[in-house]
């Protein structure tokens, strides 16, 4: 399908409504850009290597059933691949964006044996993340996120693996908007590549997952509510779904915002009361409403006088 200046005169007349919202519209590879699904043009017709998806709104369920590819998982009417070599970025783009609060992902599926991801539906493929970028600097109440890095450029660019074997794969571009209190808006868009080269890794069990059921409704980076008083404290954010896969099995992944099986070790200070004659700590001291305990922080742990280590989720304890 040919995209003129009407066509895209017709695509901007019918987003106008929607103008809060967006969707990946091409991706771009080894300096060539590819057109991507335009949801607000007839699918016949569209010859392109991103997925269907129906129009720029956000997936409000955390696990929808079509929040793999923001679709029923089929492709459309004129399936294409892209041809990327492992080691070479893929660099997706939108024509609108303007939600600056939430964590940008890239994933990656492979179709297995298949000599394209054509007949592949993406419900039902295992899911390995090789990017993502959450809150970047200053607190979760008032900072700077990867969501808004694609509000000032419109794009986002992420590295297929160099040691990744060749075949044939879906990548999945995700924004998840957090700027309304506890409800999360999640935009998926996904493409068909064909990965050449001379790699032979693939991530290992710890670093797959399917989608939906890489994260819940209640993973603490899904439900989070960005305005509340712990949220102008906290600096650190957990991205929701597994480890990033770099290309290497060798190391153990490191903790994941996926809640474990098994109760989580804590920072909680002990049960029982000091006597009134123990002489204060020594060392760094976490100030009220401080982040001082949870999976993966490697802080200090004794609050202020005045306030306790309490537990808000496994992965933040606040001082209170």
């Amino acid at each position: 399908m040919k995209f003129t200046a009407l066509t895209t005169a017709v695509v901007l007349a019918k987003v106008i409504g929607t103008a809060a919202h967006g969707g990946v519209t091409s991706w771009t590879v080894g300096g060539k850009t590819y057109p991507g699904w335009q949801p607000y043009l007839s699918p016949s017709g569209q010859d392109t290597a991103g997925r269907p998806y129906s129009s720029y709104d956000p997936i409000l369920d955390a696990e929808s059933a079509t929040i793999h590819c923001n679709n029923d998982g089929n492709n459309g009417p004129i399936p294409e691949s892209i041809t990327v070599p492992a080691g070479s970025d893929v660099t997706g783009h939108w024509t609108q964006w303007t939600h600056a609060q939430g964590p940008v992902t890239v994933y990656m599926a492979s179709c297995g044996s298949a000599a394209n991801c054509n007949s592949v539906k993406s419900s039902g493929l295992q899911w390995f993340k090789i990017n993502e970028a959450g809150l970047l600097s200053g607190t979760v109440y008032n900072g700077t996120w990867g969501t808004g890095e694609v509000m000032d450029t419109l794009q986002w660019t992420a590295t297929v693996p160099k040691s990744l074997k060749p075949g044939a794969y879906l990548i999945r571009f995700e924004l998840l908007a957090l700027h309304q209190s506890n409800t999360p808006q999640f935009y998926p868009e996904c493409a068909n590549l064909i990965i050449t080269g001379s790699g032979t890794a693939y991530p290992s069990s710890a670093y797959l997952a399917p989608i939906p059921g890489a994260w819940g409704k209640n993973d603490p980076g899904v439900n989070i509510d960005i305005y509340s008083e712990a949220a102008k404290s906290m600096t650190s954010y957990p991205v929701p779904g597994p480890a990033v896969w770099s290309g290497d099995n060798s190391a153990p992944p490191p903790p994941t915002s996926v809640p474990p099986t098994s109760p989580p070790p804590t920072s909680v200070p002990p049960t029982t009361t000091p006597p009134a004659t123990t002489a204060p700590p020594t060392g760094p001291t976490v100030p009220k409403y401080g982040q001082c305990g949870g999976i993966g922080y490697t802080g200090p742990t004794t609050c202020a006088a005045g306030s306790t280590c309490s537990h808000l989720n496994d992965y933040f304890y606040q001082c209170v």
